[in-house]
């Protein structure tokens, strides 16, 4: 074997190599864009670089500001798993389905995307649990949140419960 012999046959496998990484980054476009129709935004969207990433804020209902964070070196790194985690809580996936989206994005986009997940709204997990900070004792991993609690049966009234503020002296 030559040296031309070895040189078409590294071309040709740097051209297979190239088609290969074509067609993952045509099938995580794909799966992008049907997931930004599915929460009713344009599908098109998905192939403009910063764009894509302002959609994805309004789709798990973030503020502008994380853009900034996204483009910060080092810093984009744990506010794009943050939102990836946003993303998959959106339409009801755990965190198991964010690691996926991390770790083999073209797998699991398409699977969103084409899936039977549903858009449930912005980051719908903590929606469902009253949100963070909201309220601490709808938790259900609160230790006080046991029926046998006393703190749970506070004494007086439950029924009408005392929401106005305390004059201001």
């Amino acid at each position: 074997m030559n040296e031309y012999e070895s040189s078409g046959i590294a071309a040709g496998i740097g051209l297979v190599g190239g088609i290969i990484y074509l067609a993952i980054i045509v099938l995580l476009i794909v799966g992008m864009w049907k997931v930004f129709e599915k929460a009713g935004k344009p599908g098109w969207a998905a192939i403009i670089p910063i764009y894509n990433l302002i959609i994805l804020l309004e789709i798990v209902g973030k503020p502008m500001i994380w853009i900034l964070w996204l483009i910060i070196p080092c810093v984009n790194i744990v506010f794009a798993i943050w939102l990836y985690n946003l993303v998959s809580k959106s339409f009801g996936k755990s965190e198991g389905f964010t690691v996926g989206l991390v770790i083999f994005p073209y797998i699991f986009w398409p699977i969103l995307g084409f899936g039977d997940a549903k858009y449930l709204g912005p980051s719908a997990a903590e929606a469902q649990n009253g949100g963070f900070g909201n309220n601490p004792f709808n938790n259900p991993n609160n230790p006080f949140n046991s029926p046998n609690n006393p703190f749970n049966k506070p004494s007086g009234n439950q029924d009408t419960p005392n929401d106005t503020p305390p004059p201001v002296v």
